[in-house]
């Protein structure tokens, strides 16, 4: 399977999963081809702010168009906050589409979860990982909380680099979740946090849109050699 990735957006999040990819490829015995296109972090970000899916769905065409040149046989967005106009490209896309939002939603659905926290992007935390949770409630932070969530996140995930400042502000909003929202875990829906959380493990369960990457189901396009 010749795996095209739309990346860049943010820098951590393409490290992540390019470094997932190579181990869990590894695992299966299978050699890995893969090739990315990059995306621009503050673009996105301004479209998904803004709400204009059709500019960022004609981008996501573009790469598309370009990976399917190169032999990819099927896409992936690398980013969460990408994935809020990915309905409208999947039905455009030239390649078939791992939508990562289907997969959290199943591997909740497995996991039995039915009260979650959530922290990333501001549209993402508002909309509730873009209503795409079916068997769960998912509740963002509360107020103020919730902006400091999503500005310490976007800086963060356009420098690839997390202070310990922000961190502090990630694991104050997650344990406020745990501690006054009864949630059953906290999601980080956004893979950047993968930054902020790897190393240092807060005293809280924590469930992660990163840790619920797709693992090669049969539901994926080009996925047999996985069985």
């Amino acid at each position: 399977m010749h795996l095209g990735l739309i990346v860049g957006i943010g820098p951590a999040a393409t490290d992540y999963y390019y470094r997932y990819l190579i181990g869990a490829f590894a695992r299966a015995g299978v050699e890995l081809e893969l090739t990315m296109a990059h995306a621009d972090t503050a673009t996105l970000l301004r479209h998904q702010s803004s709400g204009d899916v059709s500019a960022q769905v004609k981008i996501y065409t573009r790469l598309a168009a370009r990976l399917k040149v190169a032999g990819a046989q099927t896409l992936a967005i690398t980013s969460i906050a990408g994935h809020f106009c990915i309905r409208e490209f999947e039905a455009v896309s030239p390649l078939p589409l791992i939508n990562l939002l289907t997969e959290v939603d199943r591997e909740i659905a497995f996991r039995k979860l039915r009260r979650l926290g959530v922290i990333g992007t501001r549209v993402v935390m508002e909309s509730g990982f873009y209503g795409a949770i079916s068997g769960a409630t998912v509740i963002p932070p509360p107020g103020g909380t919730l902006s400091d969530v999503h500005d310490a996140y976007v800086a963060m995930a356009a420098s690839g680099k997390v202070t310990e400042a922000q961190r502090l502000i990630f694991f104050a909003a997650a344990q406020r979740l745990t501690a006054d929202f009864a949630v059953e875990a906290v999601m980080l829906a956004g893979t950047d946090l993968a930054l902020a959380f790897n190393e240092r493990v807060p005293a809280f369960r924590r469930s992660t849109a990163l840790r619920f990457m797709p693992r090669p189901s049969r539901r994926w396009p080009c996925s047999d050699r996985f069985r």
